[in-house]
């Protein structure tokens, strides 16, 4: 057994990085050195300001991830790089991409990395965003010809808009900030603030994290229209207005989440195919864009932090090893 630094949750706004245990490679495992681990502005980050149930499972469909939320806690589940060691099928020298926290080297299984040859590694981090943005624009339904305001303009509100634009949806990003304006403009992606966009639109899609946003889209919607919320608010408070108007225009409000395939898609998807449309969708959508930010692995104090204090210009940070 060796030993690698790693990123641990230590408290509320606190990270810090310690040596943690690297277990000897077993047959159908394979060593990972790591080169990249993107940070999430959503789950993440609510577990970096202590805003999720400390009882609550840290991640019950990706292994790596074992425990709760009680600090301290290891998290993350964006890592890449490179295979140095293999005792499966899979070459050393491959780039991979596995679900796993922000560690210098890790250990997994082969049948849970995936393989991502080609690929600009920093832009590979963002694969699991590119899934949620998948998920979401399928929870969508048809879209073709139709207007979809995106509350959130961060790196799952703008790839989603790209997916939902492919789909033939004309998107209207809704975001207060306005350097993710100008990003989303260079895009190709109409973008607005909450003072003027206008609503009436069947669909609005809620991604912004904030518990606020909610009660703002429901505002924004024709008769019969869907409020698709993809924001998790942990233990943050959520208050909706759920009087007259909300029932006589017979609004619904659904949840859309990454970490399991609808049953109405399940004759179609399921979440092999899934991956394998996200990984395709590095390639072809401009991802170097969102890139916005890379600190140094010594630095991931600094770095949850400007995630935190939403630091100008940062759409989505990572850790470069």
């Amino acid at each position: 057994m060796s030993q690698a630094r790693s990123v641990w949750f230590v408290g509320p706004r606190r990270v810090e990085l310690r040596t943690s245990d690297v277990p000897v490679i077993g047959e159908g495992e394979v060593a990972v050195k790591t080169t990249f681990s993107g940070i999430s502005a959503g789950t993440e980050l609510l577990a970096y300001r202590g805003l999720l149930d400390p009882d609550m499972p840290l991640d019950e469909t990706i292994g790596a991830l074992g425990g709760t939320f009680t600090y301290p806690f290891q998290y993350g589940y964006s890592c890449v790089g490179v295979v140095e060691n293999s005792r499966a099928q899979l070459a050393v020298g491959t780039q991979v991409f596995a679900f796993a926290p922000h560690q210098e080297r890790f250990v997994a299984r082969a049948a849970d990395v995936v393989p991502v040859p080609g690929v600009d590694g920093r832009v590979a981090t963002m694969l699991p965003l590119v899934e949620t943005a998948l998920q979401i624009a399928l929870d969508s339904g048809s879209v073709l010809q139709e207007t979809v305001v995106i509350l959130g303009g961060g790196a799952v509100g703008l790839l989603t808009a790209l997916v939902l634009q492919r789909a033939g949806a004309r998107v209207i990003v809704v975001e207060p900030r306005g350097t993710r304006r100008v990003l989303a403009d260079r895009l190709g992606i109409e973008a607005t603030d909450t003072e003027s966009v206008v609503g009436g639109v069947a669909l609005v899609i809620e991604a912004s994290g904030n518990p606020d946003a909610p009660a703002f889209g429901l505002e924004l919607l024709a008769h019969e229209g869907t409020l698709l919320v993809a924001s998790w608010y942990g233990t943050q408070a959520v208050m909706l207005p759920l009087g007259s108007r909300f029932h006589r225009r017979r609004l619904t409000i659904r949840s859309t989440q990454v970490s399991t395939i609808p049953a109405r898609l399940s004759d179609r998807w399921d979440r092999s195919r899934r991956l394998e449309a996200a990984v395709a969708l590095l390639q072809e959508l401009p991802l170097r864009d969102l890139g916005t930010h890379t600190f140094p692995f010594g630095d991931a104090p600094a770095a949850f932090r400007a995630v935190d204090e939403g630091t100008d210009g940062l759409l989505h940070a990572a850790l470069g090893y």
